[in-house]
């Protein structure tokens, strides 16, 4: 017995990168007319050629995304703004405020890259709850950045989360060489989410190269991507970035799961 997939899968765009870029040179210039490259221009650039949300991190250091940007983002984008965000008080603060379409509760690391792993909601304490509640309170839908666990998505469903969104770092680091026992514990947590009644997301270095095994991942809803399409835009431009993976998400809507 198969059950089709009909549904077309979303890609959320995350431009954090653009912003790492703007940085770069602008970090001391805040106000500068000429501060470059805009992120409402990029983000207007991936909307045009069909994402569906816009991902930005506000990071407790603001690395890259500055306060200033979630709040112009909010109000110009043409699609769905979603905030990835610690759980701190002052940054939900500024999301009661902003009020993003979507909120990803993510850890954070001082010292980390990037995102490095998912959230740890098994052993996280009530704060964690409040703040999802907060947000859902004032119109957002809220996502947990979760490692492929089942305790993780336990502990997910029980403190009432919209989604989750699967952390795919280590499949993407392990798909050079395959990547099939860390597709498989995606494969599994996507079902244990689905049956838990939560939307399943999924992101974090996924690629051109390793989007196809997660292709025949089911109840996939929405892929956030960043770096990759941010790195090919240098080349081919952010909008045939976006329309080339777009491109190959297609195949999804004819996926059927056991």
């Amino acid at each position: 017995m198969s059950e089709s997939l009909d549904h077309v899968l979303k890609l959320g765009v995350n431009i954090d990168h653009v912003a790492t870029l703007r940085q770069a040179r602008y970090a001391l210039l805040p106000d500068a007319h000429n501060s470059e490259p805009s992120l409402v221009a990029a983000a207007h650039e991936v909307e045009a050629a069909g994402a569906d949300s816009i991902t930005i991190h506000l990071r407790q250091d603001r690395r890259h995304i500055q306060d200033r940007d979630v709040y112009e983002l909010r109000d110009k984008i043409h699609t769905k703004l979603n905030l990835e965000m610690g759980n701190t008080r002052e940054i939900l603060d500024i999301a009661l405020e902003v009020k993003p379409h979507f909120a990803c509760l993510v850890p954070e690391n001082r010292q980390e890259i990037t995102t490095e792993g998912g959230l740890n909601v098994a052993a996280a304490d009530a704060s964690l709850e409040e703040t999802i509640q907060a947000l859902q309170e004032n119109g957002t839908k809220v996502s947990l950045f979760v490692d492929p666990e089942p305790e993780q998505i336990a502990a997910s469903a029980a403190l009432g989360t919209d989604m989750v969104e699967l952390h795919t770092g280590a499949f993407a680091n392990a798909a050079v060489e395959g990547g099939e026992e860390e597709f498989k514990l995606l494969q599994a947590a996507g079902i244990q989410a689905h049956e838990a009644g939560l939307q399943v997301n999924a992101g974090h270095g996924i690629t051109l190269s390793n989007l196809p095994m997660l292709m025949h991942m089911p109840y996939l809803a929405e892929l956030n991507i960043g770096h990759s399409l941010v790195a090919r835009g240098l080349f081919c431009g952010l909008s045939g970035s976006v329309k080339d993976m777009l491109a190959l998400m297609s195949s999804y809507s004819s996926v059927s799961v056991s």
